[in-house]
């Protein structure tokens, strides 16, 4: 335990970087706080619809806020299993505040865990350049710090949502799969537990990454009987069977009484419609004024259906590859091609100028253009880069590890469509790949002619994303 906690000491080389990083993100914390607070601040007892009609940043939702406020298993209980359980400590300190002060500081709350994951990403992406992939201080000063200057990172590290948490468990899990493959041990069964239930628990595809991750450092010794049952399948196993009972226990009642007091509403409705029809036609017999009405309700309920089709929420979901419980979160119709370019390595690391930070459920098209050649351009500088990265190492196990968990990413998001009408806040879950590929080529070139060369390009792309997208982020955000 004493070893655990000693790896979040901050190390003499990294005090300069670990303070400015830490600057940067109580700033941003501040002025994303500051947009809404007076909004929030006497939210006592408020609900859902308060807080998503005052949030609006791009595809994140205010879960948190909600479920720190007024304690639910409101988050998907598939997808996030343990979220609701988790947060619950700070939703009990909410409490207590509301009932001491009468104010709502559940940004503050929730803002002062958010600093922690985002500050000590920066120190593990940091670390495993350095003890890892054994870069100069230097160049690994940049690449962490272009890292954070990637779009939605840089949003994801203080949005009221699970994936700066996400964030830190996948860099913190990757740096310690690092020190095993370099030191030569291996995940034990209660370390892949511990890994495994906490990841997952957050957002349970991740779960999956813990599981590739020991692959690579345990080797063959994965697949042994006791450690595959006891590992990975039972806490598969648990999870799954926790996700159930929660969906039974907390979701749904709520969904039958949703359903049951609609139903109520829409006989209700309907019974005020008839008697309204009744007084208003021409017709006598009850049969025809019956038949008339039914007529009537049809046209309704199919220009209500026109006009929700034509709403963003339902016109900018993908048509699924099937229909299911799971599989309507497929999508075989968004283009693959358009998403590459302009949201998966395009929004998730530059934000477009057009419809800011927009939510595709409401107002932003599922594409957007960049309004500029030079976002094109630097696109292109980058994925060029991250290609040349990975074949310089090529032959480095954390890298293909590292590259495993983007791949099973890209099949989740561009295969299946998991979440593609707005890929890019997902990018919190693979972005750090770029860079750790960057820094193999950083790597190869330190004797090389060409790395003053290298070394200012990576300081020009660095400046340029946190000039650029912390322009637009800031000027959104104070707007």
């Amino acid at each position: 335990m004493k070893k655990f906690f000693g790896m979040f000491k901050i190390r003499r080389e990294e005090k300069a970087v670990a303070i400015s990083a830490l600057c940067v993100l109580i700033c941003l914390h501040a002025v994303m706080i500051s947009k809404t607070f007076s909004t929030f601040l006497h939210t006592g007892g408020a609900r859902w619809t308060i807080f998503i009609k005052n949030f609006v940043m791009s595809g994140f939702d205010p879960i948190t806020y909600s479920v720190v406020t007024h304690w639910e298993a409101n988050y998907n209980v598939y997808r996030h299993p343990f979220l609701s359980f988790m947060v619950w400590p700070l939703s009990v300190l909410d409490d207590w505040i509301m009932e001491l002060t009468g104010l709502n500081l559940v940004q503050f709350i929730v803002a002062v865990p958010l600093l922690f994951f985002g500050f000590y990403t920066f120190i593990f992406i940091f670390r495993i350049f350095r003890d890892i992939v054994k870069i100069q201080r230097f160049e690994a000063t940049v690449l962490s710090a272009m890292l954070f200057s990637f779009a939605y990172v840089m949003v994801a590290v203080i949005v009221p949502d699970h994936f700066c948490v996400s964030l830190f468990l996948l860099v913190f899990a990757l740096y310690v799969s690092g020190l095993k493959i370099q030191n030569g041990t291996k995940f034990s069964i209660g370390q892949t537990w511990l890994l495994f239930f906490v990841t997952a628990g957050v957002t349970l595809s991740n779960g999956i990454k813990i599981f590739i991750y020991s692959l690579f450092t345990n080797g063959k010794k994965f697949f042994r009987l006791k450690y595959f049952l006891l590992a990975v399948i039972l806490p598969s196993a648990l999870i799954w069977v926790f996700a159930r009972w929660e969906y039974r226990t907390f979701v749904l009642p709520k969904e039958k009484a949703r359903k049951e007091a609609r139903l109520k509403k829409s006989e209700e409705s309907r019974k005020k419609l008839l008697e309204a029809f009744k007084d208003t036609t021409s017709l006598k017999d009850s049969s025809a004024i019956n038949k008339a009405f039914a007529q009537e309700m049809n046209k309704r309920v199919k220009a209500k259906y026109v006009s929700d089709h034509k709403k963003p929420w339902n016109k900018h979901t993908g048509k699924p590859m099937a229909k299911g419980e799971f599989m309507n979160w497929t999508d075989i119709s968004t283009s693959r091609s358009e998403t590459a370019v302009e949201n998966l390595f395009g929004e998730s690391i530059q934000l477009h100028d057009q419809h800011l930070l927009q939510d595709t459920l409401r107002s932003r098209p599922v594409i957007v253009p960049y309004s500029w050649i030079i976002n094109y351009v630097v696109e292109a500088v980058l994925v060029l880069l991250f290609v040349i990265g990975i074949w310089y190492g090529r032959r480095s196990r954390f890298l293909w590890m590292s590259l495993c968990g983007f791949a099973f990413d890209m099949a989740l998001h561009m295969g299946l469509g998991f979440g593609i009408n707005e890929v890019y806040i997902m990018g919190a879950h693979w972005l750090f790949v770029m860079p750790l590929a960057m820094a193999f080529m950083v790597k190869q070139t330190e004797n090389s002619k060409f790395r003053p060369w290298l070394r200012g390009l990576l300081v020009v792309l660095t400046l340029w994303l946190w000039a650029y997208n912390g322009t637009l982020l800031v000027g959104y955000l104070v707007g």
